[in-house]
């Protein structure tokens, strides 16, 4: 093996290296934009084609392979139409740094502090709520259940989701990155005969996702207010603000930074 890979290796230029490594950049960051979209199954039907082609070159089906060729130039408008958005996403990624993991901790802190200041805010108001955040594994069937959205996620949007009598309240809401992906999804409920007894509906839903994934579920109940979190298939209850900003910077993959202390005034108020 060694003798076959040395002829090869004079080729190898600094040049040549960087520029594999940028290619397998790009892909990588193409793996991501479409990874849990329904983009992935266009991508599936178009190399489809291609394979087809190839089969009626090499068997000399003239007829299939100029009604596939006639095609082939149009392709490219197609293309740009149909992943327009998805387009749109990698140049965002591209330009904000986080192709090169510049600013990705920014961000991700960013999303921990919407997400602290909605729940906040729900748990003052008992509202009730289900975020889910993916993360290695993908929620794709349960995103297909609910109502797509693909927004940038903020306390505002979800306050705006979960309001009581909303026609988005009932259900979960999936967070993909810092994109909230779909509201309103269904998600499997555990089946947990201790967990049947005494809990609800929406904190089954929560150990029940996080029983088929690696996702951070994070319920608010309707009645208390209390805050619960679910991971690994286990449900804490009675969380903390403090306890759910250390699980969303741990699921997220950013340090904890110390909250600024709170002025005197708001201190000394009954």
């Amino acid at each position: 093996m060694l003798h076959l890979a040395l002829p090869i290796l004079p080729k190898l230029t600094i040049a040549s290296i960087v520029d594999i490594i940028a290619v397998a950049v790009l892909i990588y960051q193409l793996v991501l934009m479409i990874r849990g979209r329904h983009t992935a199954h266009i991508l599936t039907g178009l190399c489809t084609l291609v394979i087809v082609y190839l089969i009626a070159v090499w068997a000399h089906l003239e007829l299939l392979r100029l009604l596939l060729a006639g095609l082939a130039p149009y392709s490219a408008f197609a293309l740009i139409v149909m992943f327009q958005s998805e387009i749109r996403r990698l140049l965002m990624r591209i330009g904000r740094g986080r192709w090169l993991g510049l600013g990705g901790q920014l961000e991700r802190r960013e999303l921990a502090d919407e997400i602290l200041l909605a729940v906040r805010q729900m748990t003052e108001a008992r509202t009730g709520a289900l975020i889910v955040m993916e993360r290695d594994i993908g929620l794709r069937t349960f995103i297909e259940s609910g109502v797509a959205l693909d927004a940038l996620v903020s306390r505002d949007l979800l306050l705006a989701i979960f309001e009581p009598g909303g026609a988005l309240h009932d259900g979960a809401v999936i967070v993909q990155g810092d994109r909230l992906t779909a509201a309103a999804c269904f998600l499997p409920l555990t089946t947990n005969p201790v967990m049947l007894r005494r809990m609800g509906t929406r904190h089954r839903a929560a150990i029940g996702v996080t029983e088929e994934s690696d996702a951070l579920a994070i319920a608010v109940s309707e009645e208390t207010g209390r805050i619960s979190a679910a991971l690994r298939g286990d449900l804490e209850s009675d969380v903390s603000l403090d306890r759910l900003e250390e699980l969303l910077t741990r699921h997220a993959g950013v340090k904890k930074t110390p909250r600024a202390p709170e002025p005197e005034w708001k201190q000394a108020e009954p």
